[in-house]
């Protein structure tokens, strides 16, 4: 079978590498058609990618752990918008205020439809509450610096709330038993909400400026050999530290990315040396436009490898009406609830709220999550509940958000060109 795995690997990519173009023409989104391969490769299909989470449960958790990484380094990187409370409001609050809502909701949900006790309802809740910064590209940010505040604020939220929602996990399995919590409530309070996530925040931006710093010293000498390794290693240096002090690495990456694009804004902004001095000028960047590129490339390849993963599962899923309406009510209720409670008017257009409370796409994230759960210690009962419930919803938002994407961001690009040519005239 390992064979039959790598000859469908390397189908794919040289596939990919081939009909980029022709896929980025097709008027949905690439994980649709990555979905459908899975399926196609699964066991509902020709039986080439057949996945146990009981069997290959480490493996799926490492493979979603990796491809989250990469994610929000990459997403990170793209962000060279200044911390202010105006331009962050929105995402921080939809990562905060709206993930405990989201939470919330998803878990009323799980319990009203589902019949789920409460702990297990609420694990539920917090692996499907993270939204993907990555599997709609048409939503997310175009460039680095890209200026337009709804896929600012949607690809701000996927990278702040992969990381926020893990409090909410860990509560849950704390109450299922499955993590010694003490006194849980406090010791959760402190430990897994505060402390976890100012420190996780407080790493990657250390480690981010940190880099960004020495980068800057160095290529006044000239360009660097092998620096491709930076991406790697920011990710794995941030990481690492913040899982040494018990802090969320998935905060410490994203805020990593996010802190290396603000040091080269700075080594940017700072006055370029005279050419007569023998200093070399300002022009060779900190982050190479290479460095952008191969962590673009990592990123896409996570997300076809976990999409595949995604299309495969589904065989192991017992269809029933309840399941449809609940990944239903999570994706067209939970969501733009949580939007108009959390969103104000005076921070958004009604057309960049009303996007906002559609695309909630979930991805990767909670397939890390899924299987972060089922290996630390949830009751082997509950296990297929909470996969169907989770890659059900899934999927069902690759299809919607993967075909609604590319007509209604290209609609709402008309109505700002309308808007900006109205207000030249």
């Amino acid at each position: 079978m390992s064979g039959l795995w790598f000859l469908l690997i390397g189908c794919l990519l040289i596939v990919m590498a081939l009909t980029s173009r022709l896929v980025e023409r097709l008027p949905m989104s690439g994980a649709v058609v990555y979905l459908a391969i899975g399926v196609a490769a699964g066991p509902l299909g020709v039986g080439l990618l057949d996945i146990d989470l009981r069997r290959d449960g480490h493996t799926l958790e490492l493979m979603a752990e990796v491809g989250v990484l990469i994610s929000l380094f990459a997403v990170g990187l793209k962000i060279k918008v200044a911390f202010s409370r105006r331009a962050w409001r929105v995402p921080l609050y939809l990562a905060t205020t709206g993930m405990a809502l989201t939470v919330g909701l998803i878990a009323l949900a799980a319990v009203a439809v589902l019949a789920l006790p409460w702990p297990l309802a609420l694990l539920l809740g917090a692996v499907l509450a993270p939204t993907d910064p990555v599997l709609a590209s048409e939503v997310q940010l175009r460039h680095v610096g890209d200026p337009d505040r709804l896929r600012f604020a949607l690809t701000t939220e996927g990278g702040l709330n992969d990381g926020t929602a893990f409090p909410g996990v860990m509560l849950a399995l704390v109450l299922l038993g499955a993590r010694d919590g003490g006194s849980y409530l406090w010791l959760w309070l402190a430990r897994d909400l505060i402390w976890a996530t100012l420190a996780g925040i407080a790493v990657g931006i250390a480690c981010g400026l940190l880099v960004a710093r020495v980068l800057a010293r160095l290529k006044r000498s000239g360009p660097l050999q092998f620096e491709e390794f930076i991406v790697l290693g920011v990710i794995a240096l941030s990481y690492g530290l913040a899982l040494v002090v018990e802090a969320y690495g998935f905060l410490a990456v994203f805020a990593a990315g996010a802190a290396l694009a603000h040091g080269e804004r700075q080594w940017r902004a700072q006055p370029a040396s005279a050419p007569s001095s023998g200093t070399p000028t300002h022009a060779e960047p900190v982050i190479a436009p290479r460095l952008l590129a191969l962590t673009e490339q990592f990123e896409r390849l996570a997300e076809v490898a976990l999409v595949l993963a995604v299309g495969a599962l589904l065989a192991q899923v017992r269809w029933s009406v309840s399941l449809l309406l609940f990944a239903a009510l999570v994706l067209l209720v939970v969501r733009p609830l949580t939007v108009l409670a959390v969103v104000s008017r005076r921070d958004t257009s009604t057309q960049e709220r009303r996007l906002l409370a559609w695309f909630g796409v979930r991805g990767i994230g909670s397939v890390y999550y899924l299987a972060f759960a089922l290996n630390h210690g949830v009751p082997a009962v509950a296990g297929p509940w909470l996969l169907e419930a989770v890659v059900v919803t899934i999927a069902l938002s690759i299809v919607l958000h993967g075909i609604s994407a590319t007509p209604l961001m290209a609609r709402y690009q008309r109505a700002r060109q309308r808007t900006a040519g109205e207000r030249e005239r």
